[in-house]
């Protein structure tokens, strides 16, 4: 099993898509990462002067604990991270579950042979009613660039080993392999695939809700509002006639508007040609409105959409959390229920309070098994 601080510092790293991922691997050496961001010119980094995803790690990567990561530390710390990395996605080596969970991996949705056109389904050996499951679906995160199922499959355990809940884990083709709209053609595709096999694994096709963080919250987000948008759905696997429509939406600090994203203070020079975004859409923003515009769930909310719950850090340095408030403004208006959970002084994932799962918790069991319970928007600090 991974240690706990490599499942730290892979998390991180996928997640945040960007500063970690540089550290990782973009950086020709930890001297030039450093150089990048040394203000004083002492070829040390200070907590001060260190990008937020790293001050975030500070005392994970500052070994000998003298406030400045030097270059051996950064170098140290992509190691950590690179075997990290490596163990986790190693080929032939799925995670670990409970006994009480039966795992079937690496199936493929799409019917063709890409590696990353997978699902894993996870099913509890002991249900807790002889009707059909409900799912969960998790997407994961990784800037369109990186990333993997297994990331997100922890998060599935607790709700499937409750025996109430069935789960899935999606993987979908990187921006590397393929443009947009590749990306939520895949994920349309899954959804399809749960529903034609629904029968066959006692799932309940009706209630489907979908939970995503940073890229993986943009492509639940872009599920709950484009249902039925033809130039989306795309033809892939044997279930077309199939709905991909969605129940409930999660997303977790998801862009949600590429023409607006550029416009609030980020790590990330969002409308640069080689930004993430850019590097989704096939061209800078600024070059490729319409495409732009298309990869935007902002774009299709329309009253039909199913209920949302945003959460978002007030200092995410990679995703501004004016894009989770711009999408609840926009459902809101035509009568969907929306909720942000604002968390103060958050930043791009890493949320130390509680009580944010315990709303994710509530809102599935609300929209997927009917448990009454009235949600709101809510500022919650980051750490309890």
């Amino acid at each position: 099993m991974m240690c706990f601080v490599g499942r730290i510092l892979v998390a991180v790293v996928l997640m945040s898509g960007g500063i970690l991922a540089a550290v990782a691997r973009a950086e020709p050496s930890p001297a030039s990462f450093i150089a990048r961001f040394d203000r004083d010119k002492d070829g040390k980094l200070s907590r001060e002067e260190a990008p937020p995803p790293i001050a975030q790690n500070f005392g994970r990567i500052d070994s000998n604990n003298d406030g400045l990561l030097d270059a051996d530390e950064i170098a140290a710390f992509r190691q950590r991270v690179v075997q990290a990395a490596r163990r986790q996605s190693q080929p032939g080596q799925p995670p670990r579950v409970p006994d009480s969970i039966e795992a079937i991996w690496d199936i493929p949705y799409a019917q063709t042979d890409h590696p990353k056109q997978r699902l894993d389904l996870l099913l509890p050996k002991k249900r807790a009613t002889d009707k059909p499951l409900p799912v969960v679906v998790a997407i994961h995160g990784g800037a369109w660039l990186g990333g993997d199922k297994r990331q997100v499959v922890g998060r599935l355990i607790p709700w499937v080993a409750s025996g109430e809940y069935a789960g899935v884990s999606v993987g979908y083709r990187l921006s590397q392999d393929a443009t947009w709209p590749a990306q939520i053609h895949d994920c349309k595709a899954a959804i399809r695939w749960i529903r034609g096999n629904a029968k066959k694994y006692n799932l309940d096709p009706e209630k489907i809700g979908v939970i995503g963080w940073s890229a993986g919250g943009h492509l639940v987000a872009m599920l709950g509002t484009s249902g039925g948008v033809k130039e989306l759905e795309g033809d892939l696997g044997e279930f077309t006639s199939e709905s991909s429509r969605v129940t409930c939406v999660v997303d977790f600090f998801g862009p949600t508007d590429f023409l607006t994203i550029g416009d609030h203070p980020s790590q990330i020079k969002h409308n640069a040609p080689d930004s993430p975004e850019a590097r989704l859409i096939g061209g800078a923003i600024p070059d490729n409105p319409d495409k732009a515009r298309q990869a935007s769930p902002i774009t299709f909310v329309s009253g039909d959409d199913p209920p949302f719950l945003l959460v978002h850090g007030t200092k995410d340095p990679l995703v501004p959390h004016q894009q989770s408030v711009l999408l609840r403004d926009a459902l809101r208006k035509v009568g969907v229920p929306a909720y942000l959970i604002t968390v103060e002084d958050g930043g791009h994932g890493g949320f130390g309070n509680p009580e944010i799962e315990r709303i994710v918790d509530a809102f599935f069991n609300a929209h997927l098994r009917g448990v009454k319970h009235d949600f709101e928007d809510k500022t919650l600090p980051n750490s309890p």
